[in-house]
């Protein structure tokens, strides 16, 4: 909305855009902040975006929080987000399926509401975050996790805890989307790559790049694929790149190189990475 005072994106306008553009496509939203808006609004988007790109949508929400200033003011106060995003997609999820919801809790009261047509295809909620809280929250009510900030072997947890954490909550059978939103550099070398990346790094959190170094790949498209394939081997189905490079018309092509690396290297059975 306005984080840090000005930088954002509407998502859903923009994943519109993108899948009109693209029509073979799948299209990520990495992260919704879902708690800042009204759940049954986000359903008639969804409902929308869903019937001119059915089976194209991967809905990927979260709380936010680095800036409590944009959570206030969105009117939301920054202490209720947890319980305010399990309750959103709860009544999210019942909406995209086509119910008429009734439900009463702490931040929405619905009365046999309905938002139709239901999509077509189901779209995903992948919940990103790097907490516990938002790992249960995948459990329970996600279609996948979005991790950021995590090192492979963390990742790799994460993804046995949700299997084990859903499955004692009766969802055995969900077909994982999980992935990973990660910063990296490209550049003729490690050095080119870091010089581009710490300095947007350092610009937008405030920070020095040293506390986030251990989770930026930097350097060329082979040595930013050969650090994300430990993630691949993990479990991680898509990436969310933010790439930086001190030319930005390269950054499509080495994106692109990424790609093609990883899926290059896939092992028997294993999925293409998106």
């Amino acid at each position: 909305m306005s984080f840090f005072g000005s930088f954002g994106v509407d998502g859903l306008v923009h994943a519109t855009a993108l899948s009109m553009l693209v029509p073979d496509m799948a299209i990520h939203t990495s992260v919704y902040l879902l708690v800042l808006r009204h759940p049954v609004v986000v359903a008639r988007q969804l409902s929308t975006l869903a019937s001119l790109a059915p089976g194209r949508l991967v809905f990927g929400v979260g709380i936010g929080g680095e800036d409590r200033n944009e959570v206030v003011a969105c009117g939301v106060d920054p202490a209720t987000r947890g319980r305010r995003m399990d309750e959103s997609m709860t009544v999210l999820r019942r909406l995209l399926a086509g119910e008429a919801v009734s439900h009463e809790g702490d931040f929405f009261t619905l009365h046999a509401t309905a938002v139709l047509p239901a999509p077509s295809c189901a779209v995903p909620l992948v919940v990103g975050g790097r907490s516990e809280a938002a790992l249960r929250r995948t459990a329970r009510l996600g279609d996948g996790w979005l991790g950021i900030w995590v090192s492979p072997e963390r990742f790799a947890r994460a993804v046995t805890d949700v299997a084990a954490a859903a499955d004692a909550a009766g969802r055995a059978t969900v077909d994982w989307q999980h992935g990973m939103t990660v910063w990296c550099g490209f550049g003729d070398d490690r050095a080119d790559g870091e010089a581009a990346v710490s300095r947007a790094m350092e610009a937008l959190y405030g920070l020095p790049f040293a506390k986030f170094d251990r989770y930026v790949p930097r350097g060329t498209p082979s040595d930013v694929a050969e650090a994300l394939r430990p993630y691949v081997d993990a479990g991680c189905r898509s990436f969310n790149l933010l790439p930086q490079c001190a030319d930005r018309t390269r950054i499509a092509g080495a994106v692109g190189e990424v790609r093609r690396i990883l899926n290059a290297g896939r092992r028997p059975g294993e999925r293409a990475v998106p």
